[in-house]
């Protein structure tokens, strides 16, 4: 347990009405902020989140785009890895 001062934490409380979340979510959001902005590495699971549709096509787009360096079919690039 973390002991803030009245200020801090009516500073907070303030900052989870405006945002219209918990006091918890929004302290964990503001923390996270300011430790990229410092460059401070976070959890990364927390920093986690999902790719829109959008991003994931556009990466689709980007590896189309990609030259072919290996001309070869693929069962034949498949058949000379197994020899490996």
């Amino acid at each position: 347990m973390i002991i803030l001062s009245r200020e801090t934490e009516a500073l907070a409380k303030r900052l989870a009405a405006a945002q219209n979340t918990s006091l918890d979510d929004a302290t964990r959001r503001a923390l996270e902020d300011r430790a990229r902005a410092t460059g401070v590495s976070a959890d990364v699971r927390s920093l986690r989140r999902r790719m829109t549709v959008a991003e994931i096509l556009a990466v689709g787009d980007e590896v189309a785009a990609m030259p072919l360096l290996d001309q070869r079919p693929p069962r034949e690039i498949i058949d000379d890895i197994n020899e490996l």
